[in-house]
């Protein structure tokens, strides 16, 4: 059974973090003051604003970061300030004991997607592809903050995940299959096949968004998921967006959706609003969720956090 970390509130103490690339001083400072002026007590890591260049610190010192604010009691969020790259050089340096032990609510998306599927599937924490430092800022639409705060927030359930007006969400294939959701961000999911952190996706429904890639680059990965019988395990496929993604070959992402994976056959709702995206729906890696394309709905079917 899934581990809900404890429900955040107004007040509470949150934590920052540089789990991947290096953030600026000027992004870091600014989200830290929207979090303080939405009532939250801000700690911050020691290495949050460390720059070494294509990524912040050691993996060492970000992973001492990350459990650090796992084993301060008063921390009950914990929020990177990006993703980038090399997040998945702080995985082996984690300890899993004492994250289990030690629930926290931790967010995020891009390479974040890595340690989101890993914390669940070594410790059973449920995890959000939400929100990241960067993104608490006065532009961030009023869409992304209340998916963020209802997910982590409240105890509603069962709690219907539905986009933006005026972003339908897309069944392309009919079912009607229950599952913890798993994934993110395509590029660091395939980075995790054939390590002893590769993400299971059996019986599981499988959530992908990408940006700023190439049509034949977004082939080139889910082909490689193919391969690994990530979908023929799977039970259902969420397709997020392809935020800043472009053609080539004369093929775009969605000519990928139609002539690769609508013929899996498993069932498909695409257009989800989600992590790169200008709106970011809160998705809770590791609870239980029923994709309904019959009815064009997804729905959690359990709380996300507890009391």
């Amino acid at each position: 059974m899934a581990i809900r970390p404890p429900i955040l509130r107004a007040g509470d103490t949150v934590g920052i973090v540089t789990l991947g690339s290096p953030q600026d001083a000027g992004t870091i400072d600014l989200g830290i003051q929207t979090l303080e002026s939405m009532g939250f007590n801000v700690v911050v890591g020691e290495h949050a604003y460390s720059n070494a260049g294509i990524v912040a610190a050691s993996p060492m010192e970000r992973a001492s970061d990350l459990m650090n604010m796992f084993e301060t009691p008063d921390v009950r969020a914990i929020i990177p300030t990006r993703g980038g790259t090399g997040v998945s050089d702080i995985i082996p340096y984690l300890d899993y004991d004492v994250i289990r032990s030690n629930p926290k609510i931790i967010t995020g998306y891009s390479d974040i997607t890595i340690l989101l599927n890993v914390l669940y599937q070594f410790t059973d924490l449920i995890t959000f592809h939400s929100l990241l430092l960067l993104n608490f800022r006065p532009t961030t639409p009023a869409y992304s903050f209340n998916q963020f705060f209802t997910a982590t927030s409240t105890i509603t359930a069962p709690r219907p995940l539905e986009n933006p007006p005026g972003m339908p969400l897309l069944s392309r294939i009919q079912g009607n299959v229950t599952g913890t959701i798993v994934g993110g961000n395509l590029a660091s999911f395939v980075d995790t096949l054939g390590t002893p952190f590769e993400v299971d996706t059996t019986n599981r429904i499988l959530f992908i968004e990408e940006t700023h890639e190439a049509a034949s680059r977004v082939y080139r990965m889910i082909a490689h998921l193919i391969h690994a019988g990530k979908f023929k395990d799977c039970a259902g496929v969420i397709m997020g967006e392809c935020a800043g993604c472009y053609a080539n070959y004369g093929k775009t992402y969605e000519d990928i959706i139609n002539e690769v994976i609508v013929p899996l056959g498993k069932p498909l709702m695409t257009n989800l609003a989600s992590g790169h995206g200008f709106y970011k729906m809160a998705i809770p890696i590791g609870a239980v969720t029923n994709l309904n394309t019959y009815n064009n709905t997804l729905t959690v079917l359990e709380p996300t956090v507890s009391l």
